[in-house]
C-alpha cells in the first residue's frame, strides 16, 4: 500500500530523521543516544510491525529532554504523514498489555483532534539515563503532532521499566489495528462529518 513517510527537523537543540512504513514487518534501525529509549522504540517498531528508522543527534549533554519530546513530535508527525488521507482505516482501536506485574490500557482514535489522556504512576527518576517524566512527554508529542486521541491508563504495575515498556507496547498494537485497512470501508472514512 505504500504507507511510508520520512520527516527531518532540526533546531538548536536536535537534529532528527525519522523514516516509518505502517505495513512494514517490524524492522528497526534506532540511534537516540539513549539506550532505554532506543530499547522502547526498537519495541514500538517490532510489536506494531512498522518499519522504523530513526536517527536523532541531539543536547544531551544538557539532559535527555530535548532529544526524546522532540523525537516524539518527528514520530507523530511520520505517522500522520503515512497515513495520508486515512481513507478505509479502522481508525480506532485498544490494547491492554501484560508485562509481569504491569497491565497497561492503550486506546487510540486517528480522529485529527490531538488529545492525551495520560495515567501511569512511575515511582524512580530514571530507567538507566532515560528520565521517567519524559514518557509523559514523549506520548504528548506523539499524539499532538499525530493528531491522535491517546489514553494511556496503568491498570497494575510497580516495576518502572515494565510499566512504560508495557506502555510503548500497547501503543504499537493499538496504533497497528487503529491503522489497519477495513475492507467495508472502501475508500471511505469511518466519520459522519466526512474528514479526519
Amino acid at each position: 500500500m505504500g504507507r511510508k513517510a520520512t520527516v527531518n527537523r532540526k533546531t538548536g537543540e536536535t537534529d532528527i530523521m525519522i523514516e516509518i512504513d505502517l505495513d512494514g514487518s517490524g524492522k528497526a534501525e534506532v540511534d537516540t543516544g539513549i539506550g532505554f529509549f532506543d530499547h522502547m522504540l526498537n519495541s514500538f517498531a517490532k510489536h506494531g510491525f512498522f518499519d522504523l528508522k530513526v536517527k536523532v543527534k541531539g543536547d544531551l549533554y544538557v539532559d535527555t529532554h530535548h532529544t526524546i519530546e522532540d523525537t516524539g513530535i518527528v514520530l507523530g508527525k511520520a505517522i500522520k504523514e503515512a497515513l495520508g488521507d486515512k481513507a478505509g482505516i479502522r481508525r480506532y482501536a485498544s490494547f491492554i498489555m501484560p508485562m509481569d506485574e504491569s497491565l497497561i490500557l492503550s486506546a487510540v482514535d486517528l480522529s485529527g483532534r490531538p488529545y492525551l489522556s495520560y495515567d501511569l504512576t512511575l515511582n524512580t527518576m530514571k530507567v538507566g539515563e532515560f528520565d521517567t517524566q519524559m514518557v509523559k512527554e514523549f506520548f504528548y508529542a506523539v499524539s499532538y503532532a499525530g493528531e491522535m486521541n491517546l489514553h494511556l491508563k496503568q491498570i497494575s504495575g510497580g516495576n518502572d521499566h515494565h510499566i512504560i515498556e508495557a506502555a510503548f507496547k500497547a501503543f504499537a498494537n493499538a496504533l497497528k489495528e487503529a491503522t489497519r485497512p477495513d475492507e467495508r470501508l472502501g475508500d471511505r472514512l469511518l466519520s459522519t462529518k466526512g474528514t479526519l
